[in-house]
């Protein structure tokens, strides 16, 4: 395969090949179950400058669509309407409810690794217990409340990841499989005992030993790349390399994947039996940071020939492109980053900074960014889109926003 052609099957793969998506026309989950299957997750982060990470490869793929179609698809309040589930997968993450029993081996493997009464818990006997008591009496509950509940002892600093007894036990409970999360409210997990959040169907469903459950996430994960290397394929569902390559040759002798070489990659890609290889590709789309289709950076470096790196976590000084940068898909190349962020109090978009990809059309750039900026304002119900004049892109988008509307 060429690059070009290992690039459009990538980006038919995760359904952003094509354009315009739906606009003015009726989303329902018959829509967001169809894009599930085909993409596989979504990720789910804390970051909210914008909308959280969960919601944006659904409007990148969908075009504006109402955020709570999404919100009745994972946490209902019947369990019977779930058809996603938050797992560990790719990392945190949204998964269609028929994935549920592949992952089941990493929940076996966490509980085996957890001992409910080392560490902390030495000091406090039978806290656990009195845990899954409260929960099972009660219902859905976050730590805190379970904390507040419990009276409970060991509270966390303040800081990331300085959890509390009690939140640490939440979350091995839930990484073990005991409990699963059956709503968020402002973002924070409210655990229940798993069998009153999983269907009844769809806990009676087999599972599958390791070695089987890693050969068919591998599968999946060639489905959702279209084209790509074991590294690639490994990353998705965050199973080891070695497996994956087992699984590949096992995949390739039942004719669900092809092995490939992509001029310029030093690794052999593998070709899965249903991928699209289209001639061209007619998709634009703005993509989160956290975007399957750009998340692994060394992946997006050969894809689209540009390094791409997030800066959350980078010093403002030393930040290059900006604190939560968009790039912009056109057709088969990115053409654009963009830092942006929601000011809901003034209800406007913010534009932070406008980065020009080299060998792109500045103009091209411009009108296509001021569109999807439009639609995402449009999309989130802000009412203005502001550029601010920082980057080598800024005046030509600021100059094309008007008009987009």
């Amino acid at each position: 395969m060429t690059p070009a052609q290992a690039r459009r099957t990538a980006i038919a793969a995760q359904r952003l090949a094509t354009a315009p998506r739906p606009a003015g026309g009726r989303l329902d989950q018959g829509h967001l179950r169809r894009l599930l299957q085909a993409i596989g997750l979504l990720q789910i982060d804390s970051v909210n400058v914008l909308a959280r990470a969960h919601y944006l490869p659904v409007f990148s793929r969908l075009g504006p669509y109402p955020m709570d179609l999404l919100d009745r698809a994972a946490w209902p309040e019947r369990p019977a309407h779930r058809t996603l589930l938050e797992s560990w997968a790719h990392v945190a993450s949204l998964i269609p409810m028929s994935s549920e029993p592949l992952l089941r081996w990493r929940l076996r493997e966490w509980d085996e690794r957890w001992d409910p009464n080392g560490g902390r818990l030495a000091d406090h006997p039978g806290f656990v217990d009195e845990v899954l008591a409260l929960i099972a009496e009660r219902g859905p509950m976050s730590a805190g409340q379970i904390e507040k509940a419990l009276e409970a002892p060991g509270r966390g600093r303040p800081g990331w990841w300085e959890w509390s007894l009690t939140k640490s036990v939440c979350e091995r409970l839930f990484f073990a499989g005991v409990t699963a999360v059956a709503t968020r409210q402002s973002f924070e997990r409210h655990y229940d005992l798993r069998e009153r959040v999983i269907p009844a169907d769809v806990r009676a469903l087999p599972s599958p030993d390791k070695t089987d459950a890693i050969r068919d996430l591998t599968a999946l994960a060639a489905a959702h790349h279209g084209v790509g290397t074991a590294k690639d394929l490994a990353d998705y569902y965050r199973v080891g390399v070695a497996e994956t390559k087992r699984a590949l040759a096992e995949l390739g002798e039942a004719g669900v994947v092809t092995p490939v070489q992509v001029k310029g990659w030093t690794e052999p890609a593998y070709l899965h039996r249903d991928a699209s290889l289209p001639r061209a590709v007619h998709g634009r789309a703005l993509l989160c940071p956290f975007d399957p289709l750009i998340w692994e950076r060394t992946r997006t470096e050969r894809l689209f020939g540009v390094r791409y790196r997030i800066e959350i976590y980078v010093p403002e000084p030393k930040r290059v492109h900006g604190y939560y940068v968009f790039p912009l898909l056109v057709g088969d190349r990115i053409v654009g980053r963009f830092d942006l962020k929601a000011d809901r109090r003034d209800s406007r978009l913010l534009v932070q900074a406008s980065w020009l990809e080299p060998g792109a059309d500045p103009g091209e750039a411009a009108e296509a960014a001021a569109a999807e900026l439009r639609r995402m304002a449009d999309w989130l119900g802000l009412a203005d889109v502001d550029v601010r004049p920082r980057g080598d892109l800024a005046a030509r988008v600021a100059n094309a926003v008007p008009a987009a509307r």
